[in-house]
């Protein structure tokens, strides 16, 4: 039985990848630090939750949930850094992580899109993992 959240999660994280790279490779969006780190933990989603996705491996969330929470972690960082002025030692070098290359509507930046991203995979991996049994076997 195909498992939809699964899919789901695995959707999410092919889109923030490919989406990240279109900012970078195509748009020639230079990253900072904080983007990096981002995609650090984001990048990985997509071949983890793929292979999890082809195996059927509802036990994921144990291996993927320490990633979506640091990710967050420096998501919720450079927005801070962005729209507060928090946290500007952390780019000192190269580009400011405070340059707003797209700013939707006034609140939607690309560190706005990635912590979404990460908040998706983590809340529906969250409730694929409850709605499966954590302890079944």
């Amino acid at each position: 039985m195909i498992n939809k959240r699964l899919y789901f999660a695995w959707v999410v994280a092919l889109v923030a990848t490919f989406g990240s790279l279109y900012f970078s490779e195509i748009a020639g969006f230079i990253p900072c630090k904080l983007c990096w780190f981002q995609r650090i933990f984001m990048y990985p989603l997509a071949i983890i939750l793929g292979i999890a996705c082809f195996r059927n491996d509802r036990k994921i969330a144990v291996y993927v949930l320490p990633l979506t929470v640091i990710g967050s972690a420096f998501s919720i960082i450079h927005i801070l850094d962005q729209k507060v002025g928090l946290f500007r030692s952390i780019c000192q070098e190269g580009v400011p992580c405070s340059v707003d290359y797209i700013n939707w509507f006034g609140f939607i930046t690309i560190p706005m899109l990635a912590l979404t991203a990460f908040v998706l995979i983590t809340v529906t991996l969250i409730i694929d993992w409850r709605k499966s049994g954590r302890d079944d076997d």
